[in-house]
């Protein structure tokens, strides 16, 4: 797998499944390399599998690299161990370009992963590195943005969606 992978853009079905855990002897590097390209590419802080069509539970951010921080993240079979506090902001995603949602989400979380050598990592995450896992940790769980909204914002986004890429059947 090389160079940057397709999108998928909602209403694609994929984007509402929940994805199966990686095992343990998957090998992901290839992916996780093409998933990082892709990312960088979009220009994207995160990226989870099933947005390039790959119903595993993995996910890349970097949450630094526009500021000039590179800080990579690989996520394997993630979980949230702790969170606390609570705090709204506008979100965006790859898979609904041009649409940014106000989401209510905790704004201090642990965050438990595997990493790509097969390490689990504990990390505590706030502010924005929190809502950017959150938020890839959701599309692993079948869970976009327009879930997280009230019915009425919800029908607000998704009809400026709408107009700006018309949705399309599957």
């Amino acid at each position: 797998m090389t160079g940057p992978l397709p999108i998928l853009r909602w209403p694609d079905p994929r984007l509402a499944t929940v994805c199966a855990p990686v095992a343990a002897d998957d090998d992901m590097a290839d992916l996780v390399r093409a998933m990082f390209e892709t990312m960088y590419d979009a220009p994207g802080r995160g990226l989870a599998a099933p947005q390039v069509g790959v119903l595993k539970r993995l996910f890349v951010m970097d949450c630094g690299w526009k500021d000039g921080d590179m800080t990579p993240m690989v996520c394997i079979n993630p979980e949230i161990i702790r969170s606390e506090g609570m705090a709204s902001g506008a979100e965006g995603c790859l898979s609904i370009p041009g649409v940014l949602a106000e989401v209510m989400r905790p704004d201090r979380i642990t965050l438990r992963y595997r990493d790509l050598d097969g390490v689990t990592r504990d990390v505590d995450l706030d502010g924005f590195e929190a809502r950017c896992a959150q938020h890839e940790l959701d599309h692993l769980d079948g869970i976009i943005t327009f879930d997280r909204l009230s019915p009425e914002a919800r029908r607000v986004v998704e009809a400026s969606y709408s107009v700006s890429f018309p949705v399309r059947p599957a």
